[in-house]
Parts: structure tokens; C-alpha cells; sequence
């Protein structure tokens, strides 16, 4: 899961629940200090995560001139969701994206889904593209994640299935150590951090994440699909991803005719461990569009 390296929102954010005809979503919304945007990108973060996942872009790329509004997607953190998986299926979540954008009330913006939150962002842009300037596709592949994610995404829904958060959770924290490149710096101490991830869990809705984790074993690829919309397309990855092996993402980024944007020193989540070059290649692109 992406551990945020920066916890407390800037001074030009503020989080609220954005009201939608599809329900209300929890954000964080930062602005350009002082001009009028030069447009808005909503960001949808992945499987686990939430709309922190993306602190550490917001003051970079609002000093860009972009507004940018991170969400938590239904049953994710502190958006409400049904104790019901299948309130969580792909379509279900891509008109949720669809509502966001609209009550925005920007007109056009730029679309960034990062991992599962791809695979959601690609079917709201195949359902229709018009509310959107741009896709950026981050660290997301063309189907399934790998043979090892699909084992351990199979494990998880197999536990949360029959055991509380509670106990998946000190189970998680027992098998698997901290991934060194998600070592936080010295803007999140260790222990908020923790405290952050264990809240965060518990109070994302275990039908969400079984819903999803289904996504991310069975997804098809709909790289072809996504290639006829005439939309400008943006792949970013780390250096290296465990959920999708890069030259997979490289390749898709060829079908896609997509521009390809490789983040040195990030693994899965650039957006939180490279978050000033990341910013900078996604500001850099949504500019030329």
C-alpha cells in the first residue's frame, strides 16, 4: 500500500465532502495561491489507499496553476460505502468518477488514476469520454496484475472474507515488512504514519476491497478499446512495480500511443516517493493539453 510522506495538508488545500448526485465523496482540494486555474485534475488513488496517497503533489502542482482535487472512491476511507460487494463493480465505480467530475463544475478535466485506481479511470473514460481533458494512467497495467499480486490479492479476499479488519491487519503487519522505498521522510514520523495506515484500514469497508481486489484478478485487456478514444493519454510508472512488471506499461504505453513518463527512484507509488518529479512530469503534460 502507498505510505504518504506528507500527512497534514498544505496551506493552499482544504478537505471537505464534495456533494455528488451519486452521494458524497471525501477530498482534498488545493488551489492556485493567487490566479485562477489553468485547469483541474481530479486524482482517484488505488487498491488500499485513499486520497492521501496524493499529498505530496498538491503543493507542487497547484504551484503549477492546476487545481487538484485527490478522492476517496465509495467505501474507501472517509467516504461512506454498503456493506455489499456489489455496490463495488467497475461500472458502479466508473459513474462514480463520472459524478465527481460533473460536480467539479470545471468543465473538462484532467483524469490520473493510480493502480486499481487505473484500471476505474480507463472504464470512466471507455463509458465517456467528453468530461475529460486527459487520462493519466499511473503504475496500472493493460490487465490482471502479476501471477504474485494475484495470490496475495487472492489471500486477502480469502481473509477478509472470514475475519474482522482488525485481524487482517495484524496479520498483514506480520507477513509483510516495510518496503524500504516507502520509508517515509522526516515530514512523517513513523509513528503518525502507522497510526495513519491502521485508521485508514478499518475504516475503508471490507465489501470495497474484496470488490476491487476481483477487479485486479479478473480485469480483461481493454488497452485496444482505450486506444480508438481520442483522448491525450499519459503513462507514468516507477523504475521498477510489483503489481505490474514495466515493460508491460511500456508496451501498453506504445498501443495507447501514449506519452511515457518513467519516474527514476519510484517503485509503484511515484506519486508518494518521488513526489516533486512526478508532479513535475504530470504538470509538464497537462500543460501541452
Amino acid at each position: 500500500m502507498s505510505r504518504p510522506p506528507i500527512l497534514t495538508l498544505p496551506a493552499c488545500a482544504r478537505a471537505y465532502r464534495l456533494k455528488t448526485e451519486r452521494g458524497a465523496f471525501a477530498v482534498c482540494d488545493a488551489r492556485p495561491p493567487s490566479a485562477e486555474p489553468r485547469a483541474t485534475a481530479l486524482l482517484v488513488p488505488g487498491f488500499t489507499g485513499s486520497k492521501e496517497d496524493f499529498n505530496a503533489l498538491l503543493e507542487p502542482l497547484a504551484r503549477a496553476g492546476f487545481r487538484v482535487v485527490a478522492v476517496d472512491g465509495r467505501g474507501q476511507y472517509e467516504s461512506e460505502g454498503p456493506a455489499d460487494e456489489a455496490a463495488y463493480g467497475q461500472d458502479e465505480l466508473a459513474a462514480d468518477v463520472h459524478a465527481q467530475a460533473a460536480a467539479l463544475g470545471d468543465g473538462p478535466v484532467h483524469l490520473l488514476g493510480h493502480s486499481l485506481g487505473g484500471l476505474i479511470t480507463r472504464a470512466a473514460v471507455l463509458r465517456d469520454a467528453a468530461p475529460f481533458r486527459s487520462l493519466t494512467i499511473m503504475s496500472s497495467g493493460p490487465a490482471a496484475v502479476s501471477a504474485e499480486q494475484q495470490a496475495r490479492t487472492k489471500l486477502l479476499i480469502d481473509a477478509l472474507s472470514t475475519r474482522d479488519m482488525e485481524s487482517v491487519w495484524q496479520a498483514m503487519r506480520a507477513m509483510d515488512p516495510e518496503n524500504p522505498a516507502d520509508v517515509p521522510d522526516a515530514a512523517t514520523t513513523s509513528a503518525a504514519l502507522d497510526e495513519f495506515l491502521h485508521r485508514r484500514w478499518l475504516d475503508t469497508e471490507a465489501a470495497q476491497l474484496i470488490g476491487t481486489g476481483r477487479q485486479l484478478l479478473g480485469e480483461p485487456d481493454r488497452v485496444a478499446e482505450l486506444a480508438a478514444v481520442a483522448l491525450p493519454k499519459h503513462v507514468v510508472s516507477g523504475a521498477v512495480d510489483y503489481a505490474w512488471p514495466v515493460p508491460l506499461m511500456d508496451a501498453m504505453a506504445e498501443r495507447l500511443s501514449a506519452h511515457r513518463t518513467v519516474i527514476e527512484g519510484a517503485e509503484h507509488s511515484p506519486n508518494a516517493e518521488r513526489p516533486e518529479e512526478t508532479a513535475a512530469a504530470l504538470a509538464a503534460f497537462w500543460s501541452r493539453h
